[in-house]
């Protein structure tokens, strides 16, 4: 049994991710600072269902304040940490930049440095497919360069894997970045495409579809999603034997560092997920298109073949079982028809 510390608990991949490490017995401590982002409401009724659990307590403490992440180590002898907490959204970043200097780097320099006091063996952070920026081939590869983000949230995401790597190296504190591709599933977030488009079919109104649904993404359900965070975190990060600094490889180091795609490799394109969605609704969708939005990229797909190789990494839920599932959990717990 792992003491597994889990930031962003009470969010949509942090709230599967402790319910899993229950699941197989590990004890958790839930950080969370229920900021209004998004629905509180929504954020509570994920932690409720987890709350109360055997090896489960909860923090309420912003990653901002060093004070109380410092105690909050000293008071628990983790072994392990997931860091999923952050200001997310691509475009909330162009309207409050300062949120995510904040959160995205202040609040990663707290929790690395929690974590090279606390020697802890594994420190697994949540990164995006967003900081491949403007990389156009495909699939996105951890080999390759990721020098020109498109916003704000992106550049956050890039410096979280320099800080870490500069944490591994200086301190030999494993660190592992999980660059995450387009999660949905059952308690996803309301800001993200899925959750968005679903309101609105059922409310009678138009959906709005950017870069005139000429958009592909590699929208990954949420319970591969886990599989592949849990993997990863027993998966202690370790140097590259091979690592050269005369042909440096970006997903690897000397150091005790890795960075994995975590995707279901199999890009969809936006106007065929909204049929699906359409189907699973049974109603049509008024359709209003636009052009892309600033900070956006036309198309995502990972290339997980490394984290297949490393971690033995498949992803299995096939976009049609995957809304249909979002579906099911929203009627249900919106009490909607």
């Amino acid at each position: 049994m792992a003491r597994v510390l889990v930031t962003g608990a009470a969010g949509f991949i942090g709230y599967h991710v402790a319910r899993k490490l229950l699941d197989r017995g590990d004890s958790v401590v839930g950080l969370d600072n229920l900021n209004a982002y998004y629905d509180v409401d929504l954020k509570k009724a994920r932690l409720a269902r987890i709350e109360g659990r055997a090896g489960f307590d909860f923090a309420k403490i912003d990653l901002v304040d060093r004070a109380g992440i410092e105690d909050l180590f000293s008071q628990h002898e983790f072994d392990r940490v997931v860091h999923l907490a952050a200001q997310a959204g691509v475009r909330y970043s162009l309207e409050n930049p300062h949120s995510y200097v904040n959160s995205n780097l202040v609040g990663f320099i707290n929790i690395l440095d929690a974590c090279r006091h606390g020697e802890i063996n594994h420190l697994v952070y949540a990164s995006s497919s967003s900081v491949y920026g403007a990389n156009s081939r495909v699939p996105f590869s951890v080999h390759d360069n990721v020098d020109h983000p498109l916003s704000l949230y992106a550049a956050t995401k890039k410096a979280n894997e320099l800080m870490a790597h500069t944490y591994s190296n200086l301190y030999g504190l494993p660190t592992t970045g999980l660059r995450f591709f387009t999660v949905y599933g059952p308690f996803g977030r309301p800001d993200m495409a899925l959750f968005k488009f679903t309101r609105r079919i059922l409310a009678g109104e138009p959906i709005e579809v950017y870069n005139y649904g000429n958009h592909r993404r590699d929208f990954t359900y949420i319970d591969d999603i886990v599989e592949g965070v849990l993997r990863t975190l027993d998966h202690v990060a370790e140097s590259n034997p091979d690592w050269t600094g005369a042909q440096p490889d970006p997903g690897t180091s000397a150091s005790p560092y890795r960075i994995y795609n975590i995707g279901n490799s199999a890009p969809v394109e936006l106007m065929k997920y909204i049929e699906i969605l359409e189907r699973c609704l049974g109603r049509k969708a008024e359709k209003t298109l636009l052009p892309i939005q600033p900070g956006d990229v036309p198309d995502t797909y990972a290339d997980v073949e490394d984290l297949t190789r490393d971690i033995g990494y498949a992803p299995t839920t096939p976009v049609e079982v995957g809304i249909k599932r979002f579906v099911e959990w929203y009627l249900d717990y919106y009490g909607a028809g």
